[in-house]
């Protein structure tokens, strides 16, 4: 199941075919899907958890908890859509690609892909784009 929260004034737009595609993306990866909540906040929001929660006062796009189960993948995953905005301008895409590329980035932390090496971050970034080309595809 995968749900919604917004503690920002960001509401996403069309969420049934980002939940279709979320689900495809579990699928492709042959992994069950659990309990998977998107809370979409702004960065003073997502700073707060940050230092609360990891000890970090830096500001991120994405921060990701792991919840799952033997076999099956959960978790929450927070989104500053302000990051995501600043983002999208420096990286020259639009607002929409990169909301993707972050989703699909914290469903593959979820999934067990990590991003602190070099070679590492190649293999994520590389299953971002494999991924996301998943979203316009009928199930």
């Amino acid at each position: 199941m995968i749900t919604y929260h917004y503690e920002s004034n960001f509401l996403l737009q069309n969420s049934q075919e980002y939940t279709d595609w979320i689900i495809r993306v579990h699928l492709a990866e042959k992994k069950e899907l659990g309990a998977l909540n998107y809370i979409f906040c702004n960065d003073l929001y997502l700073s707060e958890i940050n230092l609360k929660y990891l000890h970090h006062n830096t500001l991120t796009d994405i921060i990701t908890f792991d919840y799952a189960t033997v076999g099956e993948i959960s978790g929450d995953i927070f989104i500053s859509t302000e990051r995501v905005e600043e983002n999208a301008m420096m990286f020259e895409v639009s607002f929409e690609e990169e909301l993707k590329r972050v989703m699909v980035h914290g469903v593959l932390h979820l999934m067990g892909y990590d991003d602190k090496t070099t070679p590492q971050k190649e293999v994520m970034r590389n299953k971002e784009n494999e991924l996301i080309k998943l979203f316009h595809v009928e199930l």
